[in-house]
């Protein structure tokens, strides 16, 4: 996939994993924000349904990452899943988007920090070496901060000592984006971002990504669009493929070159989700319709 408007094989399905730097990454991931105590029964149900890629991250403000943790260890012990079939990515968040229970010494420079929620994540995630991490937002607004620059060298370095494979950033404007990458020893290989159908779902971001050949994986694609959801576009192609709404952005989103996540609390709808992969990829006219939905 190269981001092109209704790219698909030439079997006319969307090709699914992709090689990134050596690491198999999935088509769809799995996320584990705003789930709490149910965190582990739900990555365990994800994995069952087929899910071989998990997203969470540092920060209990919003995830739990040892629930993760153990849903891993269990899918580990039952031998649903082995290690080398999963992508796993996490996060290092700033203290400005933590609560109390910080994976750090809020008081340390930034690259002890980031040293130590990195060395937190592996115990939580009872792993040797992250897929993807990512800085989990820049800590300003605008622009990018000294701490950021700080967080993202240290990054840097736990991706040469072998501790990390790829690095990513989220939550970020196309400018912060740009000035990363200026600062950047390599350029992140993915950015994260919420998608709104509103802004040509992020366009200006999407189309950086596409010139430097970073790969944008994409959150909120549901919950960010709702009413883009039950709008006469989405629902005359989903009649039209006989899909559900939700897999109709779904499969959208891949062939326009996005990593899509999903946090779905249902079994069916992971299997749904899933499934729109596994669909002959929409017609180029639809998923220029998709494009211009509201934006």
């Amino acid at each position: 996939m190269a981001g092109q408007a209704g790219q698909a094989g030439q079997d006319g399905r969307v090709p699914g994993a992709r090689d990134v730097g050596g690491v198999r990454v999935p088509a769809l991931l799995y996320g584990t924000a705003w789930k709490e105590e149910e965190t582990r029964r739900l990555v365990r149900l994800a994995l069952e349904a087929g899910f071989r890629g998990i997203d969470t991250a540092n920060q209990r403000k919003h995830y739990h990452e040892a629930a993760v943790g153990q849903a891993l260890a269990d899918a580990f012990a039952d031998g649903r899943v082995r290690r080398d079939e999963l992508f796993v990515q996490t996060k290092f968040t700033h203290v400005g988007g933590q609560d109390h229970r910080l994976p750090y010494d809020p008081t340390a420079p930034v690259p002890a920090q980031v040293r130590a929620s990195c060395a937190s994540s592996l115990e939580h995630l009872g792993l040797d070496v992250l897929d993807a991490y990512v800085l989990h937002g820049p800590s300003a607004r605008v622009g990018l901060a000294e701490a950021d620059l700080a967080a993202w060298t240290t990054m840097e370095a736990l991706q040469r000592e072998g501790r990390v494979r790829l690095l990513g950033v989220s939550n970020v404007t196309r400018a912060q984006l740009e000035a990363l990458c200026a600062h950047a020893a390599a350029p992140p290989a993915f950015v994260q971002n919420r998608c709104y159908a509103r802004t040509g779902w992020d366009r200006a971001v999407r189309d950086l990504c596409r010139e430097r050949g970073m790969i944008y994986q994409a959150f909120s694609l549901l919950t960010a669009n709702r009413r883009e959801l039950e709008g006469p576009v989405v629902r005359d192609v989903a009649a039209r493929a006989r899909l559900t709404p939700a897999q109709v952005v779904f499969l959208f989103a891949v062939q326009v070159g996005m990593l899509p996540l999903t946090g779905t609390t249902s079994p069916v709808h992971m299997r749904e989700d899933l499934a729109a992969l596994d669909h002959a990829a929409l017609d180029p006219e639809d998923v220029r319709r998709l494009e211009r939905v509201s934006g």
